[in-house]
């Protein structure tokens, strides 16, 4: 589609613990999934755990649109895929809202146009 997607790490910051894809014995988090979990670590003191989490930002301001984890992260397998879980999607010609993002060429998966 001609975007430019910036890929950011979350290493050192505290995104991991606010977005519960960290389980650690020293902070005391074991919510995973919406659930309490006391046993998710079981012999070690801190683990990384799957999960994505969906944002959209308009000028200023920056929503939380989407998060899963666990069995909630299997079906992503493509780029395509991830696009399907943001606000905006694909931006393909039938969905809404129009207009949201700069259309550089038409919706055509093989970018041949």
């Amino acid at each position: 589609m001609g975007w430019t997607i910036p890929w950011y790490s979350s290493y050192g910051s505290d995104f991991n613990y606010d977005y519960q894809a960290t389980a650690d014995k020293e902070r005391r988090q074991f919510v995973y999934n919406y659930k309490e979990q006391p046993d998710l670590l079981e012999d070690e003191d801190s683990t990384e755990l799957p999960g994505f989490s969906c944002f959209l930002r308009d000028g200023d301001q920056v929503f939380h649109t989407y998060s899963t984890w666990a069995r909630g992260t299997d079906t992503t397998g493509s780029a395509y895929s991830f696009l399907d879980l943001t606000a905006l999607g694909r931006q393909e010609d039938w969905e809404e809202p129009k207009g949201r993002a700069p259309k550089p060429h038409g919706a055509d998966p093989t970018f041949s146009d």
